[in-house]
């Protein structure tokens, strides 16, 4: 795949935290580029700062020094609705916990951000339909989430993410809680939908399964990037 242009961009990036008035450096001048179509993991120990750079890269965390630039926005220019309805339109979040909506059926869920987005009934059940079908689960649109095994809710999960186009897909440890079998057939299934869509995927994880699939591989080690290694 072609990679066209920078799609994230942080310039300077530092976040500390106060632990009883203890200063924690959580992030120490990260500067990181991002092209649009990657597919990269974002490695290291607990505690190297790798959820804090996906929350601030993702606006929901503020740091407390440089720039966070997304598809050639600054966030730090925006205002909170500016923000908020940015952050809808433009990227897709994959949690570790899943996050699905439990008194809400597979349909609901997947179709909740294209809701907010104020896209007619008719087009948002022809996506709902179309990307459950592309993530493996044609007619499981009627379920709970209570009904599904863990591989399905997070598959749930990923077409809730990509279904409305964002242009960056942002995950979060998202094979945790599945065993290697499964984990490994998820990221098959996002790795083929990078390819296919052209959508930047970004990774915060410990999984092994993610690292062989990565294509980049970006290792932080007490909050400054020790490593960024990019395979052919």
């Amino acid at each position: 795949m072609k990679l066209s242009r920078e799609i994230i961009l942080t310039k300077a990036l530092t976040k500390v935290y106060s632990d009883e008035g203890v200063p924690v450096h959580a992030l120490q001048g990260v500067d990181l580029t991002i092209q649009s179509g990657e597919f990269t993991a974002i490695v290291g120990p607990s505690g190297s700062g790798k959820t804090t750079l996906l929350n601030i890269i993702s606006g929901l965390d503020s740091p407390s020094g440089g720039e966070v630039w997304l598809n050639g926005k600054l966030l730090s220019g925006m205002s909170g609705r500016e923000l908020s309805d940015f952050r809808r339109d433009s990227i897709g979040f994959i949690f570790q916990a899943y996050n699905l909506i439990p008194v809400l059926t597979v349909e609901e869920n997947v179709e909740y951000v294209m809701l907010l987005q104020g896209v007619p009934k008719s087009e948002r059940r022809r996506r709902v339909s179309e990307i459950l079908g592309t993530v493996g689960l044609p007619d499981f649109e009627h379920r709970l989430p209570t009904q599904l095994s863990g591989g399905q809710q997070q598959r749930v999960a990923v077409a809730r993410a990509m279904v409305s186009g964002p242009a960056i897909i942002l995950a979060d440890e998202p094979t945790a809680n599945l065993d290697s079998a499964t984990s490994g057939a998820l990221l098959d299934l996002m790795r083929e939908l990078n390819r296919g869509t052209g959508m930047t995927f970004v990774f915060s994880t410990h999984d092994e399964n993610v690292v062989k699939r990565a294509r980049r591989l970006i290792t932080l080690k007490d909050g400054r990037i020790a490593g960024d290694i990019v395979f052919e």
